[in-house]
């Protein structure tokens, strides 16, 4: 998709499609309402009729508006105006978007952007018109054989702007919003792709490939002999189970200064997810292809980071492999030592997201970093707890734990905390080890933070949980890209404060 930027009139855009909001009830935006006096009372006369009425989702495409120099006319409905707010101006966005995507429009100009959000400016209604449009026009298509593409496709989309005093801010939204949208693209395709194909093996070869593509991004691969030389038993004892070879990624950003603390990004990586020795219902098993979501968003936010060459040095690490039933996988009952030292019982080879995460962040202390955030689809109890709407957000850092909350917000990518607390701790005690890899069924997301947390205490350090944002079920199943936007906010909010 094209996106461009500009300002002007509604009537003079010579266009396949002008996009306008109608609120409720029956009452046009501004750009409607200039519409509406050039073609002389025209919309308002179909709108009195009762054609649309304004409520949120509704849309009327129009042919042949009089006196205008576009095709078509799509009224997007937005709800009323006193609740027209960030969720309201995204779904009008999105709605605009697949409307227009199959009305056989290939380009348009968007007036959506110069709606009134409480609280928002110009800069965040582009670029969340940019990444909105995105996701909703996102297909994944590549592993068939007959893709069903539209005959015309929209591919240039013209964003209006109220002021050409809006411009600069509106460009700089136009470079962000791309980057965040590729990055989030990159983690939805690795997301999607089967288990077969998207092995450890392979994202290590995507991440090396991203290397190449970047002079200032630095990619390096352990295999499994570095792995034991560092002692990483806890992720290497996940990993014998499968036949196909664990892999530790680690790809270095440089774009700040040599002696500046880099931010670290630690990805679980687990390309698909049997359970092991304790292994998983049937139904839905195919969805544990979605496993590596954490390890994907890694990979999309590392290419966002490089395309807008932020001045600040990042770390991205994907510990990865399968977790499978063979004769060599974990029992129940073992004890794996980790890179730390610590003495793990494995209780259920289902939690094995924290075995392989414990060694990765054990490993970011060699880079000194001034935060590490880990990503990874950790807990079922995420999931009932939060349902799909937001990330899980546990940490020991009060001040990264509020930027990255504040950074969800901003971008629509919510987080929401909850406690890690130290009584937490006593359900994870073991009789035959130093800590057990599970704790129970009571506060299944809390006590798996508090295993990480072991591994954490030299570190200002943060855990989201996506295991309910990271893919979507049902008739729309797929992965979301999610929280490529609330960590990519994350690192510009950094870059803006110079910390």
């Amino acid at each position: 998709m094209e996106f461009s930027i500009k300002s002007g009139h509604p009537e003079k855009q010579r266009s396949a499609c002008i996009i306008i909001g109608i609120f409720e009830p029956r009452r046009l935006s501004a750009a409607g309402e200039q519409l509406d006096l050039i073609s002389e009372s025209w919309l308002s006369n179909l709108i009195r009729r009762g054609d649309i009425e304004g409520t949120a989702g509704q849309t009327l495409l129009l042919h042949n508006v009089p006196n205008t120099l576009c095709d078509r006319v799509l009224l997007v409905g937005c709800g009323k105006e006193r609740e027209f707010n960030d969720a309201a101006y995204r779904k009008a966005i999105a709605t605009a978007a697949k409307t227009v995507n199959e009305s056989g429009a290939m380009d348009a100009v968007s007036f959506l952007p110069e709606l009134t959000v409480k609280g928002r400016d110009a800069y965040w209604k582009v670029r969340q018109a940019i990444e909105a449009t995105q996701d909703a026009l996102y297909t994944f298509d590549e592993l068939k054989s007959d893709t069903g593409i539209e005959r015309r496709p929209l591919r240039k989309l013209v964003l209006s702007v109220t002021s050409r005093r809006d411009l600069p801010a509106a460009e700089q939204a136009l470079i962000d919003g791309n980057a965040i949208a590729g990055g989030v693209e990159i983690a939805r395709r690795l997301g999607n792709l089967p288990g077969n194909i998207c092995t450890p093996t392979y994202l290590a070869e995507q991440a090396i490939e991203l290397g190449k593509q970047h002079d200032k991004l630095t990619v390096k691969v352990l295999e499994q002999a570095d792995m034991e030389e560092l002692g990483m038993g806890s992720l290497l004892s996940v990993a014998k189970g499968s036949r196909e070879p664990a892999k530790f990624i680690t790809m270095e950003y440089n774009g700040g200064n040599s002696d500046s603390k880099p931010h670290v990004f630690v990805g679980k990586g687990i390309t698909f997810d049997s359970g092991g020795i304790s292994i998983k219902p049937s139904p839905a098993m195919d969805e544990m292809k979605f496993d590596m979501c954490g390890a994907a968003s890694v990979m999309g936010l590392m290419n966002t980071v490089t395309e807008l060459k932020l001045p600040i040095n990042v770390i991205g690490i994907i510990p990865s492999c399968e977790n499978m039933p063979d004769g060599l996988a974990n029992k129940p009952g073992d004890i794996v030592t980790s890179m730390a030292g610590l003495t793990i019982e494995v209780l259920n080879t289902d939690a094995e997201g924290r075995l392989i995460l414990c060694d990765a962040l054990t490993y970011s202390e060699r880079y000194n970093p001034a935060t590490v955030v880990d990503i990874a689809t950790l807990t079922g109890a995420c999931v009932i707890a939060l349902g799909a709407h937001a990330t899980g957000l546990l940490g020991n850092h009060r001040g990264l734990s509020n930027d990255l909350l504040n950074a969800g917000k901003y971008s629509g990518d919510r987080a929401w905390e909850m406690p890690l607390w130290d009584e937490y701790q006593d359900q994870l005690k073991s009789n035959f080890a130093d800590i057990a890899n599970i704790g129970g069924r009571e506060a299944g997301t809390i006590t798996a933070a508090c295993f990480l947390s072991r591994f954490t205490k030299k570190l200002n350090w943060v855990h989201l949980d996506i295991a309910g944002v990271a893919w979507k079920g049902g008739a729309e199943k797929g992965a979301t890209g999610r929280p490529v936007p609330m960590m990519t906010q994350y690192l510009l909010d950094k870059v803006a404060s110079g910390k």
